[in-house]
């Protein structure tokens, strides 16, 4: 009995998919550097517990404020404050804190260092939604913002370490909290706050005035910005896989400083830094480019089983120029969601942070996916898992002419197969001959070979896009569909006593059932590739691929998809699921073989028609070739 044989141009797209899904594995996972990026992550967390402790000790050094009018107190506190000397004297010299806030976002400032100790997300929960914790973006000190001051009589001091004066008054809608680090009356460095009702954005104004007898204003100031950031999520280490450093550079471009254990970078004229973690993002703006920021972002989860609390340290460094003597900054924060279409609402690039892929796969993204799950989501009014089966229904549909024409070549192929095999036998010791004659074939029967491959390629982006869709989407944040309790974590029902490598702790069925389904996609489909055409001579035994394929692709789906979350899962589960089903259709009700078969015969009366430019270019290689294998063959 004859082995069956597969079309070699339609096993092309199931060879790239396969491929794409390596990389697409391979690019999804964590980096790892060399032990020497360890070593030198231990020395920078040394380096900065030494600083810490310096900084402590420092500040436990200062003496206890006084009376502005204690001459001799002030004396003394000039030894160590120099020109800031004054701030110590007030009464805001003290652990105090003030509160600003709005129906979206509460922040606690200290007096001591003058910045944001605590922002809290008043519409959103960590992953123990049932506990009602909030999500903090900083807390506990996981956060500081300093200005390391060089002063004219040779001080280096770090705003952190010194007192601010707090004026809080309320413009209009507006909260407007003023923190001025004073070395007099009326010379002052300050940090302006303005909170605006209903908005994630927060004005922030560094300015100093009469400054200049106390600043050394020869070189900028150094802005330095940390931030450790916490879990909030039910998967710590698909968390931290989207937990990176994006900036604004260059008029417009977006970049990002790596996943690396420990990335540095340094950049030019940068006008916004975006600490991005999973689905929440701390975002610092400038409407005046900074010259150069140097940019560190640290790998915290060493093992996601002992390192459960914080993800990532994120660390910025900027200079502040001096103007006229004088520092004067318009800034802004954000504080909220990295949501598309909230950073997309500000209009200043936010939304470019989220990873929606590269090129054509991103147009997909934001042109199609976006607007169309946003559209159900939130016009219809649906459940999330719902929208998400509508929403695959649709695109499966919009695709399916294209796999109508991938299927119908596949018939047309099959039926001609008796007649290509009978060209291998005939041709068989001269395979150049035999490709000749079997292109004649092709365009004298109307039959493209390579239309079987060209829609599997087409359908290849949209898969890609959904890989870096369903991630990104904060709409399926803690939103539950059947047994998943969060469309944007795993979905597991089984917990593991042990971990599997490559897969986890955890069995997801959602992947379970997306692997059941590719494989009886491929199944179904297999067969019918494997008749289209014969085996081409001097190529692999594609058919015993195809048939190793249909085990290992399932396999590698079910391990991929275990710590993804159960969106993109349940979305692959009904993609293969309609496409058995839209196969199966055009199978039995739309392709008729017999009528295929009649139509080829027809065309063969026919004059043949004219081959494409492609093709006649491939036929004329051919003939050249054959002619010079002839004439060498005369020559011998």
């Amino acid at each position: 009995m004859e082995e069956k044989k597969l079309d070699f141009n339609s096993i092309i797209g199931f060879v790239l998919i396969f491929g794409i899904l390596i990389w697409i594995m391979y690019q999804n996972q964590p980096s790892e550097k060399e032990i020497a990026a360890e070593k030198a992550k231990k020395e920078l967390v040394a380096k900065q517990e030494a600083q810490a402790k310096t900084d402590k000790a420092k500040t436990a050094a200062l003496p206890a404020a006084t009376t502005p009018g204690d001459t001799v107190q002030l004396a003394n506190l000039q030894k160590t404050l120099g020109g800031f000397a004054y701030s110590a004297t007030l009464p805001s010299a003290k652990e105090a804190f003030t509160t600003i806030e709005n129906e979206k976002l509460r922040l606690k400032i200290a007096n001591k260092g003058g910045y944001i100790v605590e922002a809290t997300l008043k519409e959103f929960k960590k992953f123990e939604k049932n506990s009602g914790q909030l999500v903090e973006l900083i807390k506990d000190n996981n956060s500081n913002l300093n200005i390391q001051l060089q002063t004219t009589d040779n001080r280096t001091l770090n705003s952190k370490d010194l007192y601010f004066e707090p004026t809080l008054e309320k413009i209009g809608s507006d909260q407007v909290l003023s923190m001025r680090l004073k070395a007099g009356a009326n010379e002052f460095l300050e940090y302006k706050y303005i909170l605006k009702p209903n908005d994630y954005l927060v004005g922030f104004d560094i300015r100093s005035q009469g400054l200049n007898r106390v600043l050394n204003s020869s070189k900028p100031l150094d802005l330095q910005w940390d931030l450790k950031t916490y879990r909030n999520e039910k998967s710590i280490s698909y968390e931290n896989r989207y937990a990176e450093i994006y900036y604004e550079h260059e008029d417009g471009k977006i970049n990002y400083a790596g996943l690396g254990k420990h990335e540095e970078e340094t950049v030019e004229k940068v006008s916004f830094i975006a600490y991005k973690q999973h689905f929440f993002t701390s975002i610092l703006v400038t409407d005046k480019p900074f010259a150069t920021s140097k940019l560190e972002s640290t790998n915290l989860v060493n093992d996601e089983k002992i390192d459960t609390v914080f993800t990532k340290q994120f660390k910025t460094n900027v200079p502040l120029a001096f103007s006229n003597g004088e520092i004067d900054y318009k800034m802004q924060w954000y504080f909220g969601p990295a949501d598309y279409k909230v950073l997309k609402s500000y209009d200043k690039n936010f939304q470019k942070i989220i990873p929606l892929g590269w090129g054509i796969f991103g147009w997909i993204n934001r042109l199609i996916f976006i607007p169309l799950f946003g559209f159900l989501s939130s016009t219809i009014g649906l459940s999330l898992g719902i929208a998400i089966i509508i929403f695959t229904i649709i695109i499966k549909l919009a695709m399916s002419p294209i796999t109508y024409k991938s299927f119908l070549s596949q018939a047309k192929m099959k039926v001609l197969r008796p007649e290509i095999t009978e060209l291998g036998e005939k041709f068989k010791k001269d395979p150049m001959k035999k490709q000749q004659e079997t292109m004649k074939l092709y365009n004298k029967a109307g039959v493209n070979p390579m239309a079987g491959c060209v829609p599997a390629l087409i359908q290849l982006p949209f898969m890609y896009a959904s890989f870096q869709f369903f991630p990104s989407a904060f709409e399926l944040r803690q939103k539950g569909f059947l047994w998943a309790d969060d469309l944007s974590s795993f979905d597991a029902v089984v917990k593991l006593p042990f971990s599997i490598p490559l897969y986890g702790d955890h069995i997801s069925l959602f992947p379970i059932l997306a692997a059941i389904a590719i494989f009886f996609y491929m199944k179904m489909t297999s067969g019918d590739q494997q008749m289209a055409a014969p085996q081409q001579e001097g190529m692999p035994d594609m058919a015993k691929m195809m048939k190793i394929m249909i085990y290992v692709s399932p396999l590698m789906m079910l391990i991929f998809f275990n710590s993804y979350g159960a969106g993109l899962s349940l979305y692959n589960f009904i993609s293969n699921l309609i496409t058995i089903g839209i196969m199966f259709v055009i199978k039995n009700y739309i392709v008729d073989s017999e009528k295929i078969h009649a139509q080829i015969q027809e065309n063969k009366l026919r004059e043949p028609k004219k081959p494409s430019k492609f093709q006649q270019r491939l036929q004329d290689v051919m003939e050249q070739q054959e002619a010079a294998k002839k004439a060498q063959g005369k020559k011998k």
